[in-house]
């Protein structure tokens, strides 16, 4: 059953997020930290989803049920989770709801691989060793993962209560800088808790970026806090 922690008392939520059962820092620019958007929303904490249970090889086998009752509870204008990884139950999921429904930044190759190869993406994600075809369907493009020593990995994963922003945008800037290559002409987020780190990664590679705060104000436009969106 999902928890819920926050809501709007007046209007209906801008957004529901569904979050995994975390406690980690939610920073701005972060799909569930409140000051990412222009109103109130709704954050549903999806009780025992982990970050271990989602992060998975076999999406298949995560654990479904938690995430159906709390679409059924959902009050925001569009639905959203807080896990890339959940892409391989987008079709179910959004047939739960007549709602907007993102499961995650992986959604957009559709849209994206009609404008580039899917070689020319980068996706950056949490795990590169889980994310798979399965994960991405028709559309595999190149990736990069947060190294296992990288502070923001290791605020996810052991579910820190405590992050140096400063730090992780560092670590992260270097990583997809001396990741990219010459073809490379888009990134894409994975990660719900990369987009704070977007500027960084734009003033490294000038390169047009694609995450979930992206998808977001196209279902919903003038929901997302303009600081947050590609300039």
């Amino acid at each position: 059953m999902a928890a819920r922690e926050y809501q709007a008392v007046d209007m209906p939520p801008l957004v529901t997020v569904l979050q995994l059962d975390t406690d980690f820092p939610r920073i701005a620019g972060d799909v569930a930290s409140p000051a990412t958007y222009l109103g109130d929303i709704e954050i549903l904490r999806v009780s025992g989803a982990s970050v271990g249970q989602i992060v998975s090889n076999d999406p298949a086998a995560i654990p479904i049920a938690p995430f159906e009752e709390a679409i059924a509870q959902a009050r925001g204008d569009v639905i959203v989770t807080s896990c890339g990884f959940l892409s391989y139950w987008q079709a179910h999921l959004s047939q739960l709801t007549d709602k907007p429904f993102i499961s995650s930044a992986l959604v957009a190759l559709p849209d994206l691989c009609a404008r580039y190869a899917p070689q020319d993406i980068l996706t950056v994600t949490f795990d590169a060793e889980s994310l798979n075809t399965a994960h991405f369907g028709m559309y595999q493009t190149d990736v990069i993962g947060l190294p296992r020593g990288s502070h923001l990995r290791k605020v996810i994963a052991q579910n820190l209560t405590a992050l140096d922003a400063a730090r992780a945008g560092r670590e992260i800037g270097e990583l997809v800088a001396a990741s990219r290559q010459p073809h490379h002409k888009h990134i894409l987020l994975e990660c719900t808790n990369l987009p704070p780190y977007k500027s960084v990664l734009a003033a490294q590679t000038d390169l047009p970026i694609t995450d979930i705060l992206t998808l977001i104000e196209a279902a919903r436009p003038g929901t997302i806090n303009p600081d947050h969106l590609n300039s």
